[in-house]
């Protein structure tokens, strides 16, 4: 896999766990300011959809919206 593909997959990855779990950007924002991670949904839209967000963006995201495990594919 090329860069663009990791990329791929890990937007994939999160938007899926995301669609799971009935949250959208918004609401995302919401639930990281309340674990104090500074985000907005610009900010949010930004990142995933361009698939460069850290590890720790993603471990936040997961801990905000109460994910216990995932799906790589």
């Amino acid at each position: 896999m090329n860069t663009q593909d990791w990329k791929a997959s890990a937007k994939n990855i999160l938007k899926a766990e995301l669609k799971r779990k009935g949250v959208d950007y918004d609401t995302l924002a919401e639930k990281l300011n309340e674990l104090g991670v500074e985000e907005n949904y610009n900010s949010i839209n930004t990142k995933i959809n361009r698939g460069t967000f850290t590890f720790q963006f993603f471990l936040q995201c997961m801990e905000a919206i109460g994910a216990k495990e995932i799906r790589l594919h």
